[in-house]
């Protein structure tokens, strides 16, 4: 089993499809509008779900901890996603409000990295966020529990299923700990890749000295 994982694993290959030029030079003075453009040529390109991330944070042993999460927005405030306050990711960032999160979008061999403060928004504003989204994403908030132990599969389906009826009687029914977060971005990282790994890194870092508030400057791949 082992010999036909490390075949099957050394026999994949990476980006076998034309990838996008990227010029570093053209990049807006502001990481924003450079994601923006990204996000939507990914979805242009048909990328599967790439408003999927990885979230990055840490517990309160300094262990890194990760899970894919959904971006629910990106504007001048910072990069948005929503949990429960009382899941492992919202107990670990209500003690460290540090995250890093991680987009990868393989179609154009691109990724983006964002690491920042986190803060919450208004409770008017995740409430918005919760019914914004269709009745399963109002029924996952309801049945809530997130992260805790589960004694059963069977447990989790009389849950949800109270869940979605009740999301479907009440859609405007609100879920108290459902939390909308914000990432404010420190430091943005943009990754071209090249099919002969010349690939390119702009890296955009908070500066109050900068015209734009930010300073830019090219890494090694």
């Amino acid at each position: 089993m082992s010999d036909d994982f490390r075949h099957a694993l050394r026999s994949l290959r990476v980006w076998d499809t034309d990838l996008p030029r990227f010029d570093p030079e053209g990049a807006p003075p502001q990481p924003l509008p450079l994601f923006h453009d990204w996000f939507l040529a990914a979805v242009a390109a048909g990328q599967t779900e790439p408003h999927t991330l990885s979230l990055a944070t840490a517990g309160a042993d300094g262990r890194p901890d990760v899970r894919t999460v959904m971006l629910h927005d990106a504007d001048a405030r910072g990069w948005h996603f929503a949990s429960h306050a009382t899941s492992a990711k919202g107990r670990q960032l209500a003690a460290r409000p540090e995250a890093a999160l991680g987009f990868y979008w393989p179609v154009q061999g691109r990724q983006v990295r964002v690491r920042g403060h986190v803060t919450t928004a208004s409770r008017e504003e995740a409430y918005a966020d919760l019914h914004a989204r269709t009745t399963g994403a109002l029924a996952a908030a309801l049945t809530g529990r997130q992260s805790e132990r589960l004694d059963s599969p069977e447990a989790l389906v009389a849950a949800s299923d109270a869940a979605w009826r009740r999301a479907e009687a009440e859609p405007d029914a609100d879920a108290p700990t459902w939390t909308l977060y914000v990432v404010e971005p420190a430091e943005v990282e943009f990754f071209q890749g090249d099919a002969r790994r010349r690939h390119l890194r702009l890296r955009y870092r908070r500066d109050p000295a900068a015209p734009s508030g930010w300073a830019r400057e090219l890494l090694w791949p």
